[in-house]
């Protein structure tokens, strides 16, 4: 039960900075940088704030930091392909505002990232040696 608090509290903290930087790099850079640009620096911006937080406030797992960092970029990876892809067809092919985008896109990739990072980045177990399945 408290992991899924922590999951939500650092999830909206992750999704607030991520949304608030691209927001935020969209009207500083918006004419002169395309919107796909800003959506890669700050997702790599993201998955390492995300990374850090869900380790070490949600997950609580220990060591492990180079092979969990990969398997979240696997998560979130898979995460960015798809988004982008989302990106692409809400402004281009059906003209909505990027800002708006983004939100709706960011709020599809948080049940994606809750679920792979439950399962695959910080699964508790015998199998992948990380955290504790009581947390």
């Amino acid at each position: 039960m408290w992991r899924i608090v922590r999951y939500l509290f650092v999830g909206g903290w992750n999704t607030l900075f991520g949304v608030g930087l691209f927001t935020f790099l969209y009207w500083l850079w918006g004419t002169q940088k395309n919107y796909l640009l800003i959506g890669i620096a700050v997702q790599i911006l993201a998955v390492t704030n995300a990374f850090l937080c869900y380790k070490w406030i949600v997950f609580r797992t220990h060591g492990n930091y180079l092979r969990e960092y990969l398997k979240c970029w696997t998560v979130y990876g898979s995460s960015a392909l798809i988004g982008t892809a989302g990106m692409i067809l809400l402004v281009e092919l059906a003209g909505m505002n990027p800002i708006r985008a983004n939100i709706l896109i960011t709020a599809l990739s948080v049940i994606w990232s809750y679920l792979g990072h439950r399962f695959f980045s910080f699964r508790s177990g015998k199998k992948s040696g990380t955290g504790s399945a009581s947390h």
